[in-house]
């Protein structure tokens, strides 16, 4: 099942699509998509809906962040072989993780919006898996029950601000704009994270081309891992690292500036779009 949330920012609706591919309003059977209703059994009852009886979203509506009310959103870095190796860096042992501030989630096609003073934002078309049921301590084989489902997270960083600036990581990844999610959240049952291709263009040109198959650690490992060190709620997002091709990789480097056009897509999961502005 594919849900999502449509509607202006702050006044998001929950929505589904139907077999044929129509977006369905379900605003008059659920509150939203965040917290207890993306539990496992609350997704079921919808799935078990005869989504044709729905009405329709209304045509051009804004589509929003799948997920509201999210109070962790928690980064993995380095976490893609071959994207270690284009960064000149060796392989973790364990996770490296960081926090993205949950203020900067917005729609798929929403504006990113530059810094002020940034001259180093960068790219990172990511996995990201969605918190249905929390826990803490949770054992891998049982990780994936508490999950209700996978999206696509343009992980934005500022590199200047992540790498140059001293302390966390969590300096380049706040900023506003800078955790685009969506379009849809799609449930473990009709995504196979094994090996989906992963796209990212700028301005038209290929940047990123990879793939989950070659992720270190692999999502029911991370939920595991990560509710070792702080208690999962549902609505958490977790952003499971990026292929190689981003910006800071390149010879010379290339960073985003205002009226560039992103274009993200994962096998499976659907695409966003997003233009660049100035602060």
């Amino acid at each position: 099942m594919k849900i999502f949330r449509f509607g202006e920012r702050g006044l998001e609706q929950p929505g589904v699509v139907d077999k044929d591919g129509g977006l369905r309003d379900l605003s008059g059977t659920v509150p939203d998509f965040s917290g207890e209703t993306l539990s496992p059994a609350h997704l079921a009852q919808i799935a078990a809906m005869d989504l044709g009886t729905l009405p329709l979203v209304p045509d051009g509506a804004r589509i929003g962040a799948p997920v509201g009310g999210t109070r962790n959103f928690i980064g993995v870095g380095l976490n893609f072989a071959d994207h270690a190796a284009e960064a000149g860096m060796d392989i973790p042992s364990e996770p490296i993780l960081f926090n993205k501030a949950p203020s900067c989630i917005v729609g798929p096609n929403d504006d990113v919006v530059l810094p002020r003073g940034s001259v180093k934002s960068d790219w990172e078309v990511e996995l990201a898996i969605v918190i249905g049921t929390g826990g803490s301590y949770i054992d891998e084989e049982d990780a994936l029950t508490h999950v209700a489902g996978f999206t696509i997270c343009n992980d934005l960083s500022e590199r200047e601000y992540q790498i140059e600036r001293m302390g966390t990581w969590s300096k380049g990844k706040g900023c506003p704009t800078f955790g685009p999610l969506g379009p849809w959240l799609v449930t473990p049952d009709e995504v196979d994270t094994a090996d989906l291709a992963m796209e990212l263009d700028l301005n038209g040109r290929p940047q990123q081309r990879g793939s989950t198959s070659t992720m270190i650690f692999k999502p029911a490992f991370l939920v595991s891992y990560i509710s070792r060190f702080m208690a999962l709620e549902p609505g958490d997002v977790i952003c499971t690292g990026t292929p190689p091709g981003v910006g800071m990789g390149m010879k010379p480097p290339l960073y985003l500036k205002a009226g560039d056009e992103m274009r993200l897509s994962i096998a499976g999961l659907g695409a966003q779009r997003q233009k660049v502005v100035s602060a």
